[in-house]
């Protein structure tokens, strides 16, 4: 008599059988929503024409969309039922369709790239570490270990990164367009470093980080303007001019907490952005200020081809051939050394007792003005510095751009500088450069998708809100451990 088969060795298991038809609906409501959001938002196109305005209809962008937000659903519920593997192979074919094969339109590779690299790396991290089969907590320890590791692992890949910055100009690939975007982040990354003293440190959101970077680049081109001072003189008065006037903002609202800090903090914002509005005769008003002087090399030599009387040309300086890549890749070094200069102050006074304040006044108010901490003079102090920090990097935009106006220093970018911070994991060095590269430089590169690169930009950071909404890089070990303490196997993201 034959036995049954799972009768002589071990229980047989029935797999889970995959639940097309719901899986199916959900990405077909997915692509409804998204057909009802499209038409008027992407479909819809206002077109300038002789007889006046008129609209434009885009059907292909519509129907690009709504494909990506289907398939992209489809593919995460079938990753969430144990088929990761393959969706992983069909979003890689896809995003190589989208490189190799010449398509008619931008949208559409954008939806193939784009949608199949985001699907296939979803995909990869599932089939690594059988995410599908985690509880949520379980997940979170996971990711949590991955960016200790991460963290643990910048000791070896921040000298690297460091090499590699100041190696850039030097390559072939560096043409203007490559090292105005790698100032570009540079500038945000040490802005994100500097609000990172008072958010990620000191616990204190800030909605009006803008105003101190306003008050440094209208420092340094006002005392240029009417005084006639060198850059390298202004640059240390723009840092302690809006010091000054972080703590002018910081004494009399640190007393505040939470959402009514925040509200002043933003409200503070509007009214530096509004007096540069309104106060024509000082300021420029709204038509701003321009012509303000390029920084030289050092007050040794100018970057132009015939610089001033008593002044040398940098390129006969050095015996160059002269080239106006020159200036710009001084700028490139400039805004490396302030970057690096308040990343290596930052990672110093936290191991300070004003840093070690700093933490404990983030984690418990209370407990910390329980054991002799004076909390207003150490928010002041944080406000300070983080707003030093902002002039400096206002200070180098107004040189770099040769004019200012009203119109770059508005609420988005403060919305933006905070995003890079809080993306990136409260309190993580680390995750502000990597938070800088998605938030600035995921545009960038789509910026030949014009309309569309803000979408993608919107895209990206809603799927990386949902995969890690607490940080890129949450996880950070104490700065200061007690004598043969050992550092935690994993951590809580910093608050």
């Amino acid at each position: 008599m034959t036995m049954p088969s799972h009768a002589a060795g071990a229980p047989h298991v029935a797999a889970k059988a995959v639940d097309w038809s719901g899986s199916l609906r959900d990405a077909g409501f997915a692509a409804f929503v998204a057909l009802l959001l499209t038409v008027p938002l992407v479909g819809l196109r206002t077109i300038d024409r002789p007889t006046g305005l008129g609209i434009e209809a885009r059907p292909e962008e519509v129907v690009a969309s709504v494909l990506l937000v289907f398939f992209g659903r489809l593919g995460l519920g079938l990753i969430g039922q144990g088929l990761a593997l393959p969706v992983l192979f069909l979003a890689l074919a896809a995003a190589a369709v989208g490189l190799a094969i010449p398509l008619p339109t931008q949208v559409l590779r954008l939806v193939l790239v784009a949608g199949g690299g985001i699907i296939a790396l979803r995909a990869a991290f599932a089939v690594t570490t059988h995410r599908s089969k985690l509880t949520l907590a379980e997940r979170d320890r996971k990711m949590d270990r991955v960016a200790a590791q991460v963290q643990h692992a910048t000791k070896y890949i921040a000298p690297v990164a460091f090499i590699g910055a100041v190696l850039l100009p030097m390559t072939p690939l560096a043409d203007r367009q490559l090292l105005d975007i790698g100032i570009l982040l540079l500038t945000y990354i040490m802005l994100g470093w500097g609000l990172n003293i008072v958010v990620g440190l000191a616990g204190l959101l800030d909605l009006g980080y803008v105003a101190f970077y306003a008050v440094g680049a209208y420092s340094y081109a006002l005392l240029a303007h009417y005084f006639g001072l060198s850059f390298w003189v202004c640059l240390p008065l723009a840092g302690l001019l809006a010091a000054f006037s972080g703590v002018l903002l910081g004494f009399p609202v640190l007393r505040l907490r939470g959402d009514y800090f925040a509200i002043v903090t933003l409200g503070f914002g509007e009214i530096v952005r509004i007096i540069l509005v309104n106060w024509y005769q000082f300021t420029g008003g709204p038509n701003g200020i321009s012509g303000i002087p390029r920084p030289s090399f050092f007050g040794l030599a100018e970057f132009s081809r015939t610089p001033a009387e008593g002044m040398a040309a940098f390129h006969e300086l050095f015996g160059l051939e002269f080239s106006p890549l020159h200036r710009i890749v001084f700028m490139y070094y400039l805004i490396l050394a302030l970057a690096l200069a308040v990343n290596l102050f930052t990672l110093r006074i936290r191991k300070l007792p004003l840093g070690r304040a700093w933490e404990a006044l983030r984690e418990d108010e209370i407990a910390s003005a329980s054991l002799g901490i004076n909390r207003t003079n150490m928010k002041l102090a944080a406000f300070a510095i983080a707003a030093m920090f902002g002039g400096f990097a206002g200070s180098f935009f107004a040189t770099r751009q040769g004019f200012i106006s009203p119109e770059s220093f508005t609420f988005i970018e403060s919305a933006i500088i905070l995003a890079i911070v809080v993306l990136g994991g409260m309190g993580s060095q680390a995750g502000v450069v990597v938070a800088t590269l998605l938030v600035i430089g995921l545009p960038e590169a789509f910026r030949e998708l014009a309309d569309y690169r803000m979408l993608a930009f919107g895209m990206g950071m809603v799927v990386i809100m949902l995969w890690r909404p607490r940080g890129l890089l949450a996880h950070r070990d104490p700065t200061i451990l007690l004598h043969g303490g050992k550092k935690p196997a994993t951590g809580g993201a910093a608050r």
